[in-house]
């Protein structure tokens, strides 16, 4: 745990952290002392630097440098010392206008389209989870009769998503029958996420519906072909180039790494899925994080609902010199008009 800083320091640990995320260039005391009136002089100011630097919240890359903030120094100004961002009329209307096109239906779309914008707001790159079928409640299924021969069974979600498989009626049911099938799978299966419809419990519905059991047979196929289904990884990435426009991403070894991880999309959905807290915005500064690929940048993530269902999660990736009030400030934007469209 980070020592706590009295006022003085903390004031120019701010001066510090603020002035290197606008600059990329090394502070001195000198221009904390010009651009920050404290009634402090440079010589006072240049002490306590060097103490901060003792106490790991600064570094000084050079001898005949200013410094910079570590790690920690920048955790300490997010937890303690950034002041709220307001986000700007024009941003505000970019991001409402980017999710509220009548024509964007599928869900898909709005992600893919959502990742665009949030780079661009940003100015760093993006990366959204879609939503995850495993993850939505199973609501209903359907046997529509095609003809005399086949029907069309229709799995459907609590956030939308839908599955169907046309099969084969060996045997013929009338509707009747047909929908007295159909209300006791509902009923048994109504509200269970994907993930809780196992093997036994389909085994136990077989068994419920024994006499039934030709027609049915390839219905249960698909919710045994749902079970058994990989995850369905999918990120999508807005920005990519903006990470590697950044100072600290000039040397070839780290755009390589960078551009590799970028390919990597099972590892992409990992690393979100674990950085998420579905209750609020989550910061993951450096080492912070898991994955060495990522470890001199900051990751910020938050989640996005369907009805009050966590389904995927946004990210911010870009350098630890990063404008994390604005960032954050837009995040939460996001979020908020996210959840609304596709709750809407």
């Amino acid at each position: 745990m980070a020592p706590a800083l009295n006022e003085r320091k903390e004031q120019i640990l701010r001066a510090v952290v603020v002035n290197y995320i606008k600059t990329a260039e090394p502070v001195g005391s000198r221009t904390v002392t010009r651009l920050y009136k404290m009634g402090l002089s440079s010589a006072t100011i240049r002490n306590e630097m060097a103490d901060l630097e003792e106490l790991g919240f600064l570094v000084q890359p050079h001898t005949s440098a200013g410094r910079i903030p570590s790690q920690l120094g920048y955790r300490y100004f997010v937890d303690n010392l950034m002041e709220p961002d307001d986000l700007s009329d024009v941003d505000e209307q970019v991001i409402r206008s980017s999710l509220s096109f009548e024509k964007m239906r599928e869900i898909e779309q709005i992600i893919n389209n959502s990742a665009r914008v949030l780079s661009s707001v940003t100015n760093q790159t993006s990366l959204i989870m879609g939503p995850q079928f495993k993850k939505s409640a199973f609501h209903q299924l359907r046997i529509l009769p095609l003809d005399e021969k086949r029907g069309l069974v229709v799995l459907i979600t609590d956030t939308g998503f839908i599955k169907n498989k046309v099969i084969d009626m060996q045997q013929q049911l009338t509707q009747a029958e047909l929908h007295q099938v159909v209300s006791y799978l509902n009923q048994k299966l109504y509200g269970l996420t994907i993930d809780q419809v196992t093997t036994s419990l389909i085994n136990e519905l077989k068994r419920d519906l024994f006499k039934r059991l030709e027609i049915l047979e390839q219905a249960f196929i698909l919710l045994e072909e749902s079970l058994k289904e990989e995850k369905q990884i999918r990120v999508f990435l807005g920005g990519t180039t903006n990470i590697l426009n950044q100072p600290e991403f000039k040397d070839v070894d780290k755009i390589r790494r960078m551009l590799n991880l970028f390919e990597q999309e099972p590892l992409l959905f990992r690393i979100l899925e674990e950085t998420s807290n579905e209750n609020d915005i989550v910061v993951r500064i450096g080492a912070e994080n898991e994955y060495e690929d990522i470890q001199e940048c900051t990751l910020i993530t938050g989640t996005y609902k369907i009805h009050d269902k966590t389904i995927g999660t946004l990210g911010v990736l870009g350098p630890t010199r990063m404008d994390y009030s604005r960032v954050i400030t837009v995040m939460r934007r996001m979020v908020d008009y996210l959840n609304n469209r596709l709750s809407s």
